[in-house]
Parts: C-alpha cells; sequence; structure tokens
C-alpha cells in the first residue's frame, strides 16, 4: 500500500509520519502531482493559517488536484478546515469539498474559556467506518481557533463553547478537527480503519 502525506507550507507532518511508522507503515511526504495521484491513501494534514497555506495550494494547482482524487483522502485539522467552502480566518476561500463554513470560536463572557481549544475534548454522534473501532465519547486532542460549524457531511460531534463538527465525510473524503497522531489509542484506531479502507 503507497500511502502519501501532503507536503505544502503547514505544520505537524513529522507527528503524522510517526503515527505512521507506529502502526509499521512508511508514507511519502510529497506535493508531486504524479506522487499524489498513485497514492493509495492521501493524508492533508495541518497546522497553520487558513489564506498563506490556501495561496501555496493554489499556486502549485494542489487545490484542484485534491478535489479530483479518487483515492481515500483524510483531512486532519487545518487540512479538514481548507476542504470546506470558506474560512473566517483572513476571509478565505477554501476548496469547497464540504459545503460548510469555518468560524472563529468567540467566547460568551470574555476570557471565560480560553481560545484556541487547546487538549482533550470528547466526539459523539460517531458514525462514519474510520470510526468503526472508535468507542463513542472517546477522547481526542484538539488545538484550534477556528471550528467547522454543523451539517449532512458532519460524522462526529465535539463541544467547546458549542457544538461543531469534530469529523466529516463525503464520498472518498474524509476529515478531523483533532489530531489522531496524538490522540491515544483512540486516534491510532482511527488511523487505522483509514488505511484500510
Amino acid at each position: 500500500m503507497k500511502t502519501a502525506i501532503l507536503k505544502y507550507n503547514a505544520g505537524n507532518i513529522r507527528s503524522v509520519l510517526f503515527a505512521l511508522e507506529r502502526l509499521g507503515v512508511e508514507a511519502t511526504v510529497t506535493d508531486d502531482p504524479e506522487e499524489l495521484r498513485s497514492a493509495d491513501k492521501v493524508i492533508f494534514p495541518g497546522v497553520g493559517e487558513a489564506s498563506t497555506a490556501m495561496n501555496y495550494l493554489k499556486e502549485r494547482r494542489l487545490d484542484e488536484l485534491i478535489k479530483d482524487l479518487q483515492q481515500p483522502v483524510l483531512g486532519i485539522c487545518l487540512g479538514m478546515q481548507l476542504m470546506c467552502k470558506h474560512s473566517e480566518e483572513n476571509d478565505t476561500a477554501c476548496m469547497g469539498i464540504f459545503d460548510l463554513p469555518v468560524k472563529k470560536f468567540e467566547s460568551p463572557v470574555k476570557n471565560l474559556l480560553k481560545i484556541p481549544q487547546i487538549g482533550w475534548n470528547n466526539v459523539a454522534g460517531l458514525h462514519s467506518v474510520i470510526f468503526e473501532h472508535v468507542p463513542e465519547n472517546s477522547y481526542m486532542y484538539f488545538v484550534h481557533s477556528y471550528y467547522v460549524a454543523l451539517g449532512p457531511e458532519t460524522t462526529a460531534i465535539a463541544n467547546y463553547i458549542i457544538n461543531y463538527s469534530a469529523a466529516l465525510q463525503k464520498d472518498n473524503f474524509y476529515a478531523v478537527q483533532f489530531h489522531p497522531e496524538k490522540s491515544a489509542d483512540a486516534g491510532q484506531q482511527l488511523i487505522e480503519s483509514f488505511l484500510k479502507l
């Protein structure tokens, strides 16, 4: 099985590589269109800022390539947000794979809840094949200031200030707001299920 991790100007690729190595999977980190098209699985991770990441992808036409991929694709954190329609982060037009907006957390009382959300949070309402071996209300590790609204493509829900999409799925595209590579056994189970698709 050939697994490709999309290389672009967003961090966190190394921790995804380590998580795959723990599962005995060797992955290629690449922005080469042919490598991405020929991979059996593509992982689209990211920690960073939406507009600079989208600019990088657009300059290399990787945004169009990602939308055309037919194999299973997993977006993680910023990767998930860039797969949505629009982000409030610097008013960024994203890829539109998921027809959902990305919004900024607003604490109802100033400084009551810290933004970004950093740490463990449970996920519920799990209904996607990648959650097949993940127990309901499992705790996952989150780091984010922006969230994806709920919609028909939501496959898991988390709550921080409001309910939001912790995961999405449409056709061969899967996405999670949390970091499965940092989420202990539950996260590892999710990655394993994705790799078995």
